[in-house]
């Protein structure tokens, strides 16, 4: 029996947002203006960064990766959802979903980990701005950036092998508009138990543990913030810091309801909302959250864009 099983989950349909055929124009139209935006805004600052030397600083180089894996989240799945909807075809198959999946946690686990390093940078930065270049060195900056790559490589490959040893029997209909761990969970017709727990666990130790270390790091921030004597001092110290504090808001306010929150609180409507929000607003977003009130990034992206148009002239 398990075999004949095993070959029916040869593919899964993705229902998308809207399983209403009058919606789709307007889907795809909106999501492929904010695919292009998030393309096009995400690269600039990865070019902004490499080409201006004043910017090759640890909080830059955060930047910089955080810009390349919000680029690859959105890339991992709304052209995907854009596809299908053009070809009016919603099958992916079993192993582009894995694949899919595999890649959505990878880039996940990434920004979410990344986020919280940008909040230790500016906590040494606030804190100890006399040891800040000691403190955040090469060596260090590498290893904050090099190893959240690595275990997030090898955690998404977790999720895949649990995945691959379930079995799909009946119905194949994804309520999503991409290939979810909490969704396909649902259909599989074996026991999930050691995929539940796995998942309790990592989103522990990549959403609330990263959460928390921001937490933390804000605490201590506003408590050296309040002890600068100018106000105009404060004044730029709170600037810093209110663009990541935007992020960790749009960021850490969704995922938390959709992996962290009980199972009876969350609907299919809500999932797919959330989702929205984490691999597709948020990473359109975040280049004009970092941008628009940093002097330096501002420069830096007139200088490049004029470098271009000079050259194209």
């Amino acid at each position: 029996m398990e075999p004949r099983n095993r070959t029916s989950a040869s593919e899964f349909i993705l229902l998308g947002l809207s399983e209403k055929p009058e919606h789709e124009t307007l889907l795809f139209s909106l999501f492929l203006c904010m695919y292009v935006v998030t393309v096009v805004g995400n690269l600039l600052i990865i070019l902004a960064i490499s080409s201006d030397p004043h910017l090759h600083t640890p909080m830059y180089f955060f930047l910089a990766n955080l810009s390349l894996v919000d680029f690859c989240l959105a890339t991992n799945t709304v052209p995907k959802m854009l596809v299908n909807i053009q070809t009016r075809s919603k099958s992916i198959s079993y192993p582009c979903c894995l694949t899919q999946m595999y890649f959505f946690h990878f880039f996940g686990i990434m920004d979410s980990v990344l986020i919280a390093v940008m909040a230790y940078d500016r906590f040494v930065a606030i804190c100890h701005p006399l040891h800040y270049t000691t403190i955040m060195s090469p060596r260090l900056c590498g290893l904050l950036t090099g190893g959240p790559w690595v275990s997030s490589c090898f955690i998404s490959l977790t999720h895949i092998l649990l995945m691959a040893r379930l079995v799909f029997c009946g119905n194949h209909e994804l309520p999503h508009y991409f290939c979810d761990l909490t969704p396909l969970l649902r259909l599989s017709c074996t026991d999930t138990s050691v995929n539940k727990v796995f998942v309790l666990i990592v989103a522990g130790m990549v959403i609330a543990m990263p959460f928390v270390c921001i937490l933390a790091s804000y605490a201590r921030i506003m408590v050296a913030i309040l002890k600068v004597p100018s106000a105009g001092g404060r004044k730029k110290a709170f600037s810093t810091c209110s663009s990541h504090l935007s992020v960790v808001a749009l960021f850490y306010g969704t995922t938390i309801g959709v992996y962290l929150c009980p199972s009876s609180v969350r609907t299919a409507v809500k999932e797919k909302a959330s989702a929205v929000m984490y691999t597709a607003v948020t990473p359109m977003l975040n280049p004009f959250i970092y941008s628009l009130r940093n002097r330096d990034l501002k420069g830096a992206l007139r200088k490049l864009i004029n470098r271009k148009v000079s050259a194209s002239s």
